[in-house]
């Protein structure tokens, strides 16, 4: 993934992780850090910066605010989501509302996809 790497965004990408919204926050702290697999908060993949990313599935995981469900936000998702696509990576998309209030079927989705072998024991 390094060739797609934009070394100018590592500093924003720094300082994102220091300042992850509430939802962040508790996915990454309820539920991502403990997976035995290892998650990237904030890294940078080509001209963007995913929230999470796990290399070993090829999976991004975006957390959308409302920002994301106007217009000028739908075409620029659309537009990011066809490029990590394009790199082979699945990206997974959920709304700070699921995470509030639907949070245990997020993880549910998200270990599924990330640990496809585990969840069918």
């Amino acid at each position: 993934m390094n060739k797609t790497n934009n070394h100018s965004l590592t500093k924003n990408s720094r300082e994102l992780r220091k300042q992850m919204t509430k939802e962040e926050r508790r996915l990454w702290y309820d539920f991502l850090k403990s997976l035995p697999v290892t998650i990237n908060r904030q890294k940078v993949i080509g001209n963007y910066i995913v929230d999470f990313y796990c290399a070993s599935a090829k999976t991004v995981i975006e957390l959308d605010g409302s920002q994301h469900f106007e217009l000028e936000g739908i075409e620029k998702d659309n537009v990011r989501d066809k490029y990590l696509m394009g790199l082979g990576l699945e990206v997974l998309r959920f709304s700070n509302y699921e995470i509030n209030t639907n949070f245990e079927a997020v993880c549910d989705k998200i270990f599924r996809c990330v640990l496809p072998g585990l969840s069918e024991e």
